[in-house]
């Protein structure tokens, strides 16, 4: 076993075990805790590191490893280290504990995403340790703040600290990597390529406000409960991007089936609870997710308003505010709370030919797949306005029926602790390789 499969489990836990929660709101414990660890641990194989704090407690950590061939691009390796919150009481261990039981790392950010801030490490402190160089710049980096925007982490750096993203033009994060198996002879590994956009748009209607007792055609909260039911109950029409339509092809290959792209369902129930992962990336949807109105039982207000969170495709944003809009009707308005942009890239290159080969190195069984992301990560939020093309790669070799998908932002979290195992051999390769 390898110096870094040895501490990668010791290492996750350590990072588990720190508190990192993020509300969204600034009333967290930020980041700079975890940051200490990273910085701590890097330090102890003489890796000099740049500590970026950009609000009170928001801390960022990175660091380059030049390569051997100064030719070469740089490539980013970069994960965040802040975390959704835990409520205790709903786990069966405590979140923050970073409990090892039946195999498993149990805690808050298990794979969402102190697993990968944990390979990231164990993999850079032995390759320092035994004095191996990549080709290419390796750029590693710990951010803040993923988790409600990027506004302290890789925003703040990409704006601020541009510099220290000189020369990379790929990178790999979260939200990909990870195994589906098809029977003892197949696994299927997801790499994420595309990243639907995000639209959350607050609806707000203004009426007459009055007397509850009293006849009012008006009413602000009658306007915008209509918008927020017709936009909840829309059925978006299937449509194919170039990346999902190839995705559905290789698993309709890989279990036998016929693939017709206008009825995915077949394919789909093969996927099981990964279906989560997989089925909303088929079409638009429109989430209602908050109401807001009125004071007062019997006072009917002058404004409503809601929020409905949008996901829209690569490729078909025009198309989607334009049927936003005529759904929402005259009398409601939009604005928005959040927006960005959908992202799409192919599945070809030498990066992607290094990740098939540093996975089927450890893995004979293994077979590459790209699939689009419902959801969104600091590769499309802000380092793809550097032009740094992004995947999810964070390979994890997982037991055959385990709920992958539910494991993010859910109750008892938690990573094979062989997995991450895995995952640093195929990063190894993968990083010295390329």
């Amino acid at each position: 076993m390898t110096p870094a499969e040895k501490e990668v489990a010791e290492l996750c836990v350590e990072l588990i075990r720190v508190d990192s929660s993020n509300y969204g709101d600034g009333s967290g414990p930020g980041e700079r805790a975890a940051a200490e660890v990273v910085m701590a641990r890097l330090a102890e194989v003489g890796v000099e590191a740049t500590y970026v704090e950009s609000a009170p407690g928001r801390g960022n950590v990175v660091t380059r490893i030049e390569g051997t061939d100064p030719s070469l691009p740089a490539l980013l390796v970069h994960g965040h280290l802040d975390v959704v919150p835990a409520n205790a009481a709903d786990w069966t261990v405590d979140p923050f504990a970073g409990e090892i039981r039946d195999g498993y790392i149990w805690g808050r950010g298990a794979v969402d995403m102190k697993d990968m801030d944990a390979m990231m490490l164990a993999v850079l402190r032995q390759m320092v340790t035994e004095g191996r160089r990549p080709r290419r710049d390796l750029v590693f980096a710990w951010v803040a703040d993923e988790e409600a925007g990027g506004v302290y982490g890789a925003k703040y750096l990409t704006a601020h600290h541009r510099e220290l993203f000189d020369g990379v033009t790929e990178s790999i994060s979260e939200v990909g990597g990870y195994s589906l198996e098809v029977d003892p002879s197949l696994r299927l590994y997801l790499i994420e390529t595309a990243q639907k956009g995000l639209a959350w748009m607050r609806l707000i209607a203004d009426g007459t406000a009055g007397h509850g007792s009293m006849l009012n055609s008006d009413n602000a909260v009658t306007e915008v409960a209509k918008a927020v039911a017709r936009l909840g109950a829309h059925e978006w029409p299937l449509q194919l991007t170039p990346t999902v339509r190839r995705f559905l092809a290789e698993v309709s290959d890989a279990f036998g089936l016929p693939f017709d792209p206008d009825d995915p369902a077949p394919v789909l129930e093969k996927l099981g609870p990964l279906v989560r992962f997989v089925g909303a990336t088929l079409s638009h949807t429109t989430n209602p997710t908050m109401l807001e109105a009125g004071y007062k039982a019997n006072v009917i207000p002058g404004q409503a308003s809601a929020v409905v969170d949008g996901r829209f495709l690569p490729g078909y944003e025009e198309e989607f505010f334009k049927t936003v809009d005529e759904l929402l009707g005259p009398n409601v308005r939009r604005e928005f709370v959040q927006r960005d942009i959908a992202l799409e890239t192919t599945f070809d290159g030498a990066l992607v030919e290094a990740m098939i080969a540093a996975l089927k190195e450890e893995d004979p069984t293994a077979r590459a797949v790209p699939y689009c992301m419902s959801g969104g990560t600091d590769n499309k939020t802000f380092f793809a306005d550097l032009g740094v093309r992004g995947f999810g790669f964070v390979p994890l070799r997982l037991p055959a029926g385990m709920d992958f998908a539910a494991m993010f932002h859910g109750v008892d979290e938690r990573v094979p602790v062989d997995a991450l195992r895995f995952g640093v051999r195929v990063l190894d390769k993968l990083l010295l390789n390329y």
